[in-house]
Formats: structure tokens, sequence, C-alpha cells
């Protein structure tokens, strides 16, 4: 890997496109620790001191590299593009004016894109207004933190909030573009592992202070371990072998080629562990909301039982319900994105067959029962992944304050290894010598 990034630094095209992404990054960075204008600077700096570790947006926390909790121009990040996007993918499978739009090649694809733009500023406006809403009141946004965060509370301030909020957005989406047109690697993909990476020296440094250098020491041991079998695990794939039969086009002959059809063990991605604790969270949340609101609308015991059961992430039924919504949506996410009928089809049409296998509908069949069987592992490995980090660092009293849990780490790996493909992959293309020195 630093071989690559060493290469790439003596290529001078390759040395324009990183250090442009790296400009990019350190603006997204800038922009992170800027407060929005209206917000108390010292206020939301002793709530996040105090209570910071316990809130309930650890997740938006998590993808906004700590901006959300400090109410700062990027305080949204990158959560309204993916919400916008993982919407249009859900939407393509019941609309098929959006699946029509999906086969259609890159002109279909930049009309997503678009439609995909305008929902990102439109639920940027919508959380912009709930999260500046639950910060006007001292004590409902970082619970046990009673300071005036939003001391001015006029209109005109609230409304330049929502559109500071919103602009920014706007402005991380641009970024995100710039680095993928011009840069190198996927521009969402790198502001979320930057905003994720921020936060890991003082995660490694909180818990050398709190604990001492031999748990430090134990931690990321464990943590090179579970990279290490995320790194193995994520380059796993079943090889479909897939023949094409030769055809005569005017003189000349076509196909009569062998290939393979590569399907990953984890084809679902983190996009499962997301759904889930994004789903885990909706009962606190709720739960506080309407307790804020009026606690008389709270059944006898139901708040109690909540805030026992589901704001721990070491308690034993918070981890087979995660485990069990990371499985299910493994298989969900799976069967909306791997159509087994439409890849028949389109290896039909080009002449395409897996050996000992007819075409049409005996193919689509059996690469569903490939897919169903390689789900199951693949589910089993993002919920092992998820829930062990968890209960490990319980066990060892660092609690939440280690970064390497299921969706950080996820990300992490997958991002630097698709990165790193991408830089080699344009570093053979320009160092490619053929057959003929």
């Amino acid at each position: 890997m630093l071989s690559a990034f060493v290469s790439a630094f003596r290529t001078p095209d390759l040395r324009r496109k990183l250090l442009f992404a790296l400009a990019m990054v350190a603006l997204y960075r800038l922009g992170s620790v800027t407060p929005t204008p209206g917000v108390s600077y010292e206020a939301i700096q002793t709530c996040v001191k105090s209570v910071g570790d316990s809130s309930i947006y650890g997740l938006i926390n998590l993808f906004s590299g700590g901006a959300l909790l400090q109410l700062t121009v990027f305080a949204l990040g990158v959560l309204p593009y993916i919400t916008a996007s993982i919407i249009f993918q859900l939407l393509a499978v019941v609309i098929p004016r959006l699946e029509t739009l999906q086969k259609e090649g890159p002109s279909g694809q930049a009309k997503i894109t678009q439609y995909t733009r305008y929902l990102t500023l439109g639920l940027a406006v919508l959380q912009s207004t709930a999260l500046i809403s639950i910060a006007r009141e001292p004590g409902r946004f970082i619970q046990g933190c009673n300071e005036n965060i939003i001391p001015n509370q006029s209109l005109f301030i609230i409304i330049m909030m929502v559109l500071v909020m919103t602009a920014g957005t706007g402005l991380v989406m641009w970024l995100a573009e710039l680095i993928t047109d011009r840069g190198v690697g996927n521009g969402m993909s790198l502001l979320i592992f930057t905003s994720i990476i921020a936060g890991l020296p003082g995660q490694i440094w909180s818990i050398y202070k709190t604990k001492s250098l031999v748990i430090t020491v134990f931690v990321l041991i464990i943590g090179i371990a579970i990279v290490t079998g995320i790194i193995f695990v994520e380059q796993a794939q079943r090889r479909v072998p897939v023949q094409y039969a030769k055809r005569m086009v005017g003189r000349r002959m076509y196909g009569g080629t062998s290939t393979y059809l590569p399907m990953k063990l984890n084809m679902a991605g983190v996009i499962p562990v997301i759904f889930a604790s994004s789903l885990l969270y909706l009962p606190v949340l709720l739960t506080q909301l309407v307790a804020s609101s009026d606690p008389a609308k709270l059944p006898p015991g139901w708040a109690q039982w909540i805030q026992n059961n589901f704001t721990r992430g070491d308690h034993p039924l918070y981890v087979l319900a995660y485990a069990g919504l990371i499985i299910f949506f493994t298989y969900f996410y799976v069967a909306i994105t791997f159509n087994p009928v439409d890849v028949a089809d389109d290896m039909k049409k080009f002449g395409g067959f897996i050996p000992g296998i007819r075409a049409g509908r005996p193919t689509a069949e059996y690469l569903d029962y490939v897919i169903s069987r390689i789900t199951f592992p693949g589910s089993i490995y993002l919920a092992f992944i998820a829930v062990i980090p968890l209960v490990a660092f319980q066990f060892l009293g660092v609690g939440q304050k280690f970064i390497f849990g299921g969706t950080s780490i996820l990300i992490i790996v997958g991002v630097g290894l698709d990165t790193v493909k991408q830089i080699q992959s344009q570093l053979q293309q320009r160092n490619y010598e053929g057959f003929l020195r």
C-alpha cells in the first residue's frame, strides 16, 4: 500500500490528483470545525467535553467527524446525500421509470444523480431544521448538559442557521464530486473516511489517559487483528465461470472466450450495519422527544425499559437485536441490488452461458442459489464484526471511546482498499510496457 502511494507521488499526473484530493479534504475538515453563526462556541464545547460520548447521535456524529455535536457549518456532513442515494436505490425497485434510467447508462445515471442532489438539499433543510429545533432547548440536544447552546433565538438567526447548514451540505456534495472528477477515488467515500479517521488519534489518547499503556497496546492489537480479518473477507469472492460462444460477424469471429462472474462474499457492504444502527436509535430518540414534550404520553415503564435495554451497546438484548437486524438487512439489500434474472438475460444476450447450466431461466435460478448461499456467511460476518468489538471493548473497559467499531472499521477498510486499487490501476496504465520493451 505504501509503495503504491510513493509511486503515485513520483508520477506528475497522479501527484496532482492526490494533492488536489488532499486540498479538498483539508477544506472539508476546516468546515467541520467552523461553528455555525448563532451557536455559542463555549457552551457547545462544554457540552461535548462533558457528555459527548453518550449522545444518541453517535452514528451521525461519526459520519460528520464530530461536526454534528458541535453544530458546525458541515454539521450534517454527508448523511443527507447517503440517505438520498439509498432512497433512490430502493425506489428503483418499485418505480419503473427509475429502473429504466438505471439501465440507460451514463445519461440515465446523470439524471438520477441530478434527482439525488435535489433530494439531498431537501433532506438537509428538514434535518437542519429538526436539529436546530432540538438544540434550542437546553438539555434536549445533548442529554445531561443544560448549557444554552443558541443564546439568540430570533426568527432571523434560526433561518440563517438553517440556510448555512443546508449550504454546507451542498458544498460538501460539490467537494465530493470534485474529488471524484479531478482527484483519486470516490469523493463521498473519501470524505466519510476522513471524518472517521479524524477521531482516531483523540480516541487512542483518551484510552491512554483514562486506562493504561498496557490496555492501549492490547486494544490496538485487537484492532489490527480485526482489520486484517476484514481485509481478507472483503476480497473474498465466488467466481462463477462464464463461457461465451463463438459467432461470425462478416469474416471475423468473435467470442469463444472464458471468463468468470465475481460474486463478493459481502455484497451488501456497510449498508446493513447503517440500517440496523439507525433503526435501533429510533426508539431511544422517540422516547426522549416525546418525554421532553409531554411525559404523560408514554406508557408506564415503557421509556424506562427502552432506556435500560437499548442505550448500552453491551446489553444482551441490544446485541441480539443488532445482530438480527444486520442479518435481515443483508438479505434485504442484496435482494434489491442483485437481480439474477437481469444478469442471466444480459449473459444470454451476448452469447454467454455457465458451463453445465442452460441459458435463461436455469441460469437465473442457479445464480439465485449461489447468491443465497453466499449471503448467509456474509451476513454472519457483518454481524460478527459489528457486535464483537462492542462486547470485547466493553470487557476492556474502554466502551464507546474506541473507533474500531463495526460501522467505522468497515468503512475505513473498504474505502482504503478501493482507493489503493484505483491508484494501482492508474499506475499500471502509465507504466505498462507491453510485450516489447
